[in-house]
C-alpha cells in the first residue's frame, strides 16, 4: 500500500460558488443559514473529489469562511480585545468584521502567506493576550466528512508558526514568550480532534524553511515531545515551499509519526530524508503551479523510495491546492484554441488524478495505467519541443541591451527638480493610487462584450463616459494627479497579459487571494512581447478632459510574472526581463503621448523574495534591474511612480531604494503607520506617499483617523516629499464610500497644509 493524502483544496468552489455567497450575506441578501448550507455542499463536493481520486485520507479543517489563519485566531482564543468579541461566542457576523473592520475598529492587519499571493490576516499579539481552545469550527467539518462516510485528516497551522506569523503589539515584548500559554490550548484543539476520532493530524509547520532564529528552532523538540505525549492521535509534521534540508536532523528525531517535505520546490533535498525510519510523505504533485507532471520522471524519484521505506512512503502534492484553479475540464475555449497548451496543463481535479495514477503505479506497476503515463509524457515532449514557446528575437534583444540601460539619465535630485518645475503640486500632494470602482455597470459592459452582445464601438463608448465620470469626481473632490479609473480593466495583470503575446487566458481558472477576493492568473508560456500600445490611448483620451495632472498607470514587471502561472522551462529572472523590455516600450509611448507622470505598480515585489536570506540578494538584484529597466530610456522630467502593499519592507530597504522611482506609494494604515518608521530610518532618499487610509474595509475613516497618520508621516518624512493617498486601488469599493472617504482625505489634507504655509 502507498498512502496518499491532501493538505487543502480551494474553498470557494468550481464556480465562486463561496465567493458570491459571501458577498450576498453582507449584503444582506441571504442569512446566515443559506450560507452556511452553501458552504457545507461544497465541503462535500470538494471530499467527494478527492475520494474519488482514491485518496486515503480526504483534507479537513482546511476550509475557511474567510482565512486559515484568522480561523486559527478564533480556534486558540487569539482574536484582538480591542474588538471586544467573545472567541467563545463569536459569531459570523462578528468573525467577518474581524476580518473587514467595522465603524469602531479597522481590520485585522493582511499580509502575503510566505512567498504566494495568498494573504493571510496576521495575529496581533500582546503581553495580555490569553488563550482559550475553541475547536468548534474543525470538529464541524470531522463530523460531515464522516457523515459521508470518509476518511479525514484535519490540518492546521502548527503552534511556532502561528506565532511566527504573528505580530507584537503594545508593551515591547517577544511573542516567543506567548508559546508556553499556547500549547495547553494546542492540546486542548487536537484533542478535541482526536475525540472525534482523527487518526492522523497534520500540523504545517512552513516557518521551518524561514531563517528562523535558534530559539525558536531549539523549542520544536520541545514542543512536539509534549504534544507527542498527550495528543491521541499520529501527528505529521508538514513543510513546504522550500527545502528543510539543514533541519533534517532535528526533523527525524522529533517524537512524531511521520514528516511532509515539499519535493517540488526543493527536490534536492529528498537525500536528507531518505533514511527516515518513520513515516514520510513527498510533495510530489506541484501545488503552486498549473503544469501537467511528467508522471514517469515522478515514479523514477519515488519507486526507489518505495522499494526502501514500504508502507511508509505517503504521496501527496507539494503544499495545499488552494493555490491552483478547480478543474481544467471547464476550459472549452483554451482547448479549442490552444489545444497544445490545454494538454499541457493541470488543474487540481487534474491534479489529484495524477495523484492517483502515480499510486496505481507504485501498488500494481507502470502497466497498470501505461495509457495515462504514455499520455503524460507525450505532453512533456511537445512542449518541450514546441515552436510556439520561443521567440529569438526576444533572446537576441536580451542579449543586446545597451549598457547601463536600466539606469535614468540623472540622479534623483536632479530629475525632481525639473520634475516640480512643470507639475507645479501643493505641499502634500493627493492622489489615487490607479483603480476605482468595478461598477455593476462596467461589469455588464464587460460581459456583454466578451459574448459579442455589445459592439466594439458602443463597449468603448460606454467606457470613455465611465472615465469620464470618474475625472469629473476626481475635479470636485480637487485632487492633485488624477487617474482614468481603469474602467477598460478586468484585472491588472490579465489585462495586460491580454495584450502581450506569450500569455494566455482560462475562463474559469480562478484562485483565491484573500476572503471573497478571487483572481484568475495568466498563463506565461512562451516568451514575451508587445505587439502594440496597450494603455496610451485610454489615458490619452483621459487627459484630453481635464488640465490636470494625468498618471498612466502600468503593472510592473515583478508583479506580473508573481501573479501569473509562470513557465518553468527558463529562468524566472529571463522571464522577468523579457516583460520589463516589453513595458518599457508602453513607458516610452507614454510619454511620447504626453503623458509624463506613469506609475509602474510592484506590489508583488516583496511577496517574490526568497525564504532563506542567502537567495535574496540574486532575487533582488535580477528584481530590480527588471523594475529599472521597465523605464529605460525615459526623460529626466517624467516622473516614475510605483506602488506596493500588504508586504513587510523593513528588511529590503536597499533594495526598494534601489528601484529609483521617483515616487512610492506604500499601505501602511492597518500598521498604523509602523513601516513608514522604517523608511525614515533608513532615510529613503526619493519621494512617498504612506497609505492614509485601508481601502480594504468598507468602513469610511474618520478625519481623525487620517489626520493621526499623516502627522506620524510628517515625523518622519519632510512635507516636501510626502504625497497623501489611500493604501491601494479603489476597484472592490462602491461610490459613496469611494467619494466620502477621499473628501475626508482631501480635507485634512488642505488642513496640514495650512500649517505647513
Amino acid at each position: 500500500m502507498t498512502t496518499s493524502h491532501i493538505a487543502g483544496f480551494p474553498r470557494v468552489g468550481a464556480k465562486r460558488e463561496l465567493k458570491f455567497a459571501q458577498e450576498r450575506y453582507w449584503r444582506g441578501e441571504i442569512n446566515e443559514q443559506d450560507l452556511l448550507e452553501i458552504a457545507q455542499k461544497l465541503r462535500a463536493i470538494n471530499w467527494q473529489h478527492q475520494a474519488n481520486a482514491n485518496t486515503d485520507y480526504v483534507s479537513v479543517a482546511d476550509f475557511t469562511f474567510y482565512d486559515h489563519i484568522l480561523d486559527l485566531q478564533v480556534a486558540t482564543g487569539a482574536i484582538p480585545s480591542r474588538f471586544g468579541f467573545d472567541s467563545q461566542n463569536l459569531s459570523l457576523n462578528e468573525y467577518f468584521q474581524l476580518a473587514r473592520g467595522n465603524k469602531n475598529q479597522f481590520a485585522l492587519e493582511m499580509t502575503k502567506w510566505f512567498d504566494t499571493n495568498y494573504h493571510y490576516l496576521v495575529p496581533e499579539l500582546t503581553k495580555q493576550t490569553k488563550f482559550k481552545a475553541n475547536p468548534t469550527h474543525y470538529v464541524q467539518q470531522i463530523r460531515e466528512a464522516k457523515a459521508l462516510g470518509l476518511k479525514c485528516k484535519p490540518t492546521i497551522v502548527g503552534p511556532l508558526t502561528f506565532l511566527w506569523l504573528g505580530k507584537e503589539k503594545g508593551d515591547r515584548f517577544n511573542r516567543f514568550e506567548l508559546l508556553a500559554e499556547l500549547l495547553p490550548v494546542y492540546i486542548d484543539i487536537l484533542n478535541a480532534l482526536t475525540a472525534e476520532g482523527a487518526e492522523w493530524i497534520q500540523i504545517d509547520e512552513p516557518a521551518l524553511v524561514v531563517d528562523l532564529p535558534d530559539e525558536w528552532l531549539d523549542a520544536y523538540n520541545a514542543v512536539y515531545t509534549i504534544l507527542s505525549e498527550t495528543v491521541n492521535a499520529k501527528l505529521l509534521i508538514a513543510t513546504y515551499f522550500g527545502s528543510v534540508a539543514e533541519h533534517a536532523k532535528l526533523l527525524k528525531s522529533l517524537p512524531v509519526a511521520g514528516i511532509h517535505i515539499d519535493l517540488v520546490r526543493a527536490p534536492e533535498q529528498l537525500v536528507a530524508f531518505e533514511n527516515y525510519d518513520k513515516v514520510l510523505s513527498v510533495g510530489v504533485i506541484d501545488g503552486r503551479n498549473i503544469w501537467r507532471s511528467n508522471l514517469h520522471e515522478v515514479l523514477d524519484i519515488l519507486e526507489p523510495l518505495k522499494a526502501r521505506l514500504g508502507e511508509n512512503l505517503w504521496i501527496a502534492p507539494s503544499c495545499s491546492l488552494l493555490h491552483t484553479p478547480y478543474d481544467l475540464e471547464v476550459e472549452t475555449q483554451l482547448k479549442a484554441n490552444k489545444p497544445e497548451l490545454y494538454d499541457w496543463l493541470a488543474f487540481t481535479l487534474q491534479k489529484i488524478q495524477e495523484l492517483r495514477i502515480i499510486k496505481t503505479a507504485l501498488e500494481q506497476g507502470r502497466l497498470a495505467v501505461q495509457d495515462e503515463l504514455d499520455a503524460s509524457q507525450v505532453a512533456a515532449n511537445t512542449r518541450e519541443n514546441s515552436r510556439e514557446i520561443h521567440r529569438p528575437e526576444v533572446t537576441e534583444r536580451l542579449a543586446n541591451l545597451p549598457i547601463n540601460a536600466d539606469q535614468r539619465q540623472s540622479p534623483f535630485a536632479e530629475r525632481i527638480i525639473k520634475q516640480n518645475a512643470w507639475l507645479n503640486l501643493p505641499k502634500l500632494p493627493t492622489t489615487n493610487i490607479g483603480s476605482f470602482p468595478q461598477t455593476v455597470e462596467i461589469r455588464q459592459a464587460r460581459a456583454k462584450f466578451k459574448k459579442g452582445e455589445l459592439s466594439l464601438i458602443d463597449y468603448e463608448s460606454a467606457m470613455k463616459k465611465e472615465i469620464e465620470f470618474v475625472i469629473r469626481r476626481q475635479e470636485e473632490l480637487e485632487l492633485d494627479v488624477l487617474v482614468h479609473g481603469e474602467a477598460e480593466r478586468n484585472d491588472m495583470v490579465e489585462y495586460f497579459g491580454e495584450l502581450l503575446d506569450g500569455f494566455a487566458f482560462t475562463k474559469f481558472g480562478w484562485v483565491q487571494s484573500y476572503g471573497s477576493r478571487c483572481v484568475k492568473p495568466p498563463i506565461i508560456y512562451g516568451d514575451v512581447v508587445r505587439p502594440q500600445p496597450m494603455t496610451v490611448r485610454w489615458s490619452k483620451y483621459a487627459q484630453s478632459l481635464t488640465n490636470r495632472v494625468m498618471k498612466g498607470m502600468l503593472t510592473g514587471p515583478v508583479t506580473i510574472l508573481q501573479w501569473s502561472f509562470v513557465r518553468n522551462d527558463i529562468p524566472r529572472s529571463t522571464i522577468c526581463k523579457q516583460i520589463a523590455v516589453a513595458l518599457s516600450d508602453e513607458v516610452l509611448d507614454l510619454e511620447a503621448a504626453g503623458i509624463k507622470v506613469i506609475q509602474i505598480d510592484e506590489p508583488a515585489i516583496r511577496e517574490g523574495l526568497p525564504l532563506k536570506r542567502a537567495d535574496w540578494d540574486s532575487y533582488l538584484q535580477w528584481a530590480s534591474e527588471s523594475f529599472r529597466l521597465s523605464a529605460m530610456g525615459c526623460q529626466d522630467d517624467t516622473q516614475i511612480h510605483t506602488h506596493m502593499c500588504y508586504s513587510e519592507f523593513n528588511d529590503i530597504l536597499p533594495a526598494i531604494a534601489s528601484l529609483d522611482a521617483d515616487v512610492i506609494t506604500i499601505e501602511t494604515s492597518r500598521s498604523d503607520m509602523e513601516l513608514l518608521t522604517a523608511f525614515g530610518n533608513f532615510k529613503y532618499p526619493n519621494d512617498i506617499g504612506p497609505g492614509v487610509y485601508d481601502i480594504h474595509s468598507p468602513r469610511v475613516p474618520e478625519a481623525n483617523e487620517i489626520e493621526h497618520l499623516l502627522r506620524k508621516a510628517l515625523k518622519v518624512i519632510p512635507a516636501e516629499r510626502l504625497w497623501v493617498n489611500p493604501d491601494c486601488g479603489l476597484k472592490t469599493r462602491a461610490w459613496s464610500e469611494t467619494i466620502a472617504a477621499l473628501r475626508v482625505m482631501v480635507e485634512v489634507t488642505k488642513k496640514l497644509r495650512a500649517e505647513l504655509s
